[in-house]
């Protein structure tokens, strides 16, 4: 099992952890919710909690709690640059659908 990050998502992160001041990693997970059952989440984490799974990708610790590793397990997760807009894209081996707005996935 593991879920990574590419160079672009790992400096992305490590760049916000230090504009922070503090952090351990980047907490990746799904949350119920939008048409399609699922969302991502993407939070920096600054404790880990006894339940965590953690991975390291590119110098950068990935955090995931275990019931949100069964749908993202094989994962990558990029940072994109389209035109003006930036930001985090992940790609899910799992996924099976995603919502015409493409804020919610089904597995």
């Amino acid at each position: 099992m593991s879920v990574t990050l590419t160079a672009p998502a790992a400096k992305q992160v490590a760049r916000q952890i230090a504009k922070r001041g503090a952090g351990l990693g980047v907490r990746l997970g799904v949350t119920t919710s939008g048409c399609s059952g699922l969302s991502y989440k993407l939070e920096y984490v600054d404790e880990l909690a006894p339940e965590d799974v953690v991975f390291e990708s590119e110098g950068v610790k990935v955090i995931i709690d275990p019931k949100s590793l069964v749908y993202i397990d094989g994962m990558s997760l990029d940072f994109v640059r389209e035109g003006l807009n930036e930001g985090f894209k992940f790609d899910n081996p799992q996924e099976r659908d995603r919502c015409g707005c493409g804020k919610s996935f089904r597995v």
